[in-house]
């Protein structure tokens, strides 16, 4: 068994042990690199069928590549895609241009998956969240308990013993499943690569550059580079000193705004 052998099986372990527990559970997608990898082992592990519904926070302002990508996989993959908006917010005009990415997040994706959650009573969610991402997210555990009012009390984690996890959850309260925590970002690529596992084209270059991490449009820029196909993005990657989401909007990247996000239910 070689490393990824053993990432996918931890992974996989960890879904199956949460669809196990949890019947009410429902996997968020953003359509990057990481959720997809994600989806691509929640079909592994149920033998090629996802037997929950996946998630998928639109907030209106994503690349046309993602949206048209979402279609075809969804119908490819046979999957039962939930679309949740905050269509309050949306009426109000509520956006990145805004100039406050605090208040955007939270009204078009926290508030977004609140209401998701409310409307469908799910009572887990499984993401596609890695440690080495981002120093805040380095904190989480593989499940993570949030409160009624979706807050994330990150002093007050629960243990990770000999993998056994917190799989029980109040009334109250909802649990966040993380099952690729323990991957990096060369692992999701040297994965990607091994399984052929489809990927929105962004993340190739096209003129020399690229996108290492997608999500709304104008929140995103792409960075220098000639990786055009996902050998060369391996490549790249065991030698870059460039941070992952050095192309993200950096208001929302520092420490502390994203741990202010975290703690309040963002992903």
């Amino acid at each position: 068994m070689d490393h990824l052998d053993q990432l996918e099986n931890d992974s996989v372990y960890i879904i199956r042990e949460a669809y196990k527990e949890f019947k009410d559970i429902a996997m968020l997608w953003s359509i990057g690199k990481d959720s997809t990898t994600l989806l691509y082992l929640v079909r592994k592990a149920f033998y090629g069928h996802v037997p929950f519904p996946v998630l998928h926070l639109d907030t209106s302002y994503k690349f046309r590549e993602i949206y048209a990508f979402r279609d075809r996989m969804a119908k490819e993959w046979h999957l039962n895609l939930v679309i949740a908006q905050n269509k309050d917010a949306l009426a109000r005009k509520v956006g990145p241009d805004a100039g406050n990415k605090l208040t955007c997040c939270g009204e078009l994706k926290t508030e977004a998956l609140k209401q998701a959650i409310k409307e469908h009573g799910y009572r887990a969610i499984l993401l596609g969240i890695r440690r080495d991402e981002h120093g805040i997210r380095a904190k989480e555990r593989y499940f993570s308990p949030r409160n009624n009012q979706f807050q994330w009390d990150y002093k007050n984690q629960p243990a990770e013993l000999w993998d056994l996890y917190k799989n029980t959850e109040s009334a109250e309260e909802h649990i966040r499943v993380h099952p690729l925590l323990h991957w990096t970002e060369l692992d999701i690529w040297m994965y990607i690569q091994r399984e052929k596992i489809p990927i929105v084209d962004l993340y190739l270059a096209k003129n020399g550059k690229r996108y290492r991490s997608i999500g709304c449009e104008p929140c995103c820029s792409p960075v220098p580079s000639d990786a055009d196909t996902v050998d060369k993005i391996v490549e790249e990657l065991k030698t870059t000193t460039i941070s992952e989401r050095s192309g993200r909007a950096q208001d929302k990247e520092r420490a502390y705004m994203m741990q202010k996000l975290r703690s309040m239910g963002y992903m």
